[in-house]
């Protein structure tokens, strides 16, 4: 990337690196669960209220097609939407599936960086890396990376705020 004066605003423009493409089973993963659980709940109940067991069952089957779309379709739609890249200036990350995010945090703006690892992301040998920055708007999270790439990525952003004039605010 060209470098440009450290009082300019960083070039606006999509963001180049994609997440892990084990990403895509893990949130199908969490998808199965999440709505899998829900479908075990009523089917359960539907087995015991017996008045009530065709809307039970009814609703079961209405949530498991929408656990398949989640887990088949979605997963695949976020992956092929989040992207990241950190430059010299700037963190940009892009998210979100339906409802779409692109976020840009200029280096003089970051606060923290953290990494955070929950139990599937474990799993799977992925980390979601959080920049807190002084915005309105909440912190940047890039999910569906490496764990050697986030820790990675940590370091790198520690190096590059700490050597970047400004006071994170």
């Amino acid at each position: 990337m060209d470098m440009q004066d450290s009082h300019a605003s960083p070039r606006l423009r999509p963001p180049r690196n994609p997440v892990e493409r084990r990403a895509v089973t893990w949130w199908a993963t969490q998808a199965a669960l999440w709505w899998g659980g829900i479908v075990v709940v009523l089917a359960v109940a539907a087995a015991v209220i017996g008045p009530a067991r065709f809307w039970l069952l009814l609703a079961a089957a209405v949530t498991a097609v929408v656990c398949l779309v989640d887990a088949l379709v979605v997963s695949r739609v976020r992956f092929r939407v989040h992207r990241w890249e950190v430059t010299d200036d700037a963190v940009y990350a892009r998210t979100g599936w339906f409802m779409q995010e692109w976020r840009v945090a200029p280096m003089s703006r970051i606060q923290t960086v953290d990494t955070k690892r929950g139990p599937l992301e474990q799993r799977f040998g992925l980390s979601t890396v959080t920049v807190t920055t002084a915005s309105a708007h909440g912190a940047i999270k890039i999910p569906g990376l490496d764990h050697r790439m986030a820790d990675d990525l940590v370091q790198t952003l520690t190096a590059i705020t700490q050597a970047t004039p400004g006071d994170a605010t």
